[in-house]
């Protein structure tokens, strides 16, 4: 499936400790937007951070916490964002976990999966 033109960048904003029916939720997300065959996700692991509760969650040596942030984010066709937004929603939903959801329009300049 070759990709361009207009598309959109969800992007979940989750802790790395946050977990749905005793796994990772970012470990969920990413097997879920791959058996819906969306188009690409990245997982990226923060340092520093807070969210809700304006809790400091760090990495620093001194300060070692759990709960790092971590940032999902997810791109393909607006179509496609959709479903796998509705997933997420259902998963933050059933579980305790906190997070946040953004979305933005992307131009998709190319995206041609390679062969594996």
């Amino acid at each position: 499936m070759k990709i361009a033109g207009l598309g959109e960048l969800l992007r979940v904003f989750v802790g790395d400790t946050d977990q749905y029916h005793g796994q990772g939720i970012h470990e969920v997300i990413l097997l879920k937007a791959r058996e819906l065959g969306i188009a690409g996700v990245s997982i990226f692991k923060g340092i520093e951070g807070y969210g809700a509760t304006s809790r400091i969650h760090t990495a620093k040596i001194l300060r070692l916490s759990e709960n790092l942030p971590v940032v999902i984010e997810i791109v393909d066709t607006v179509e496609r964002i959709t479903l796998i937004q509705k997933e997420i929603e259902d998963i933050f939903e059933e579980s305790s976990c906190g997070g946040l959801i953004t979305k933005e329009k992307v131009s998709i300049i190319k995206y041609v999966p390679g062969k594996s």
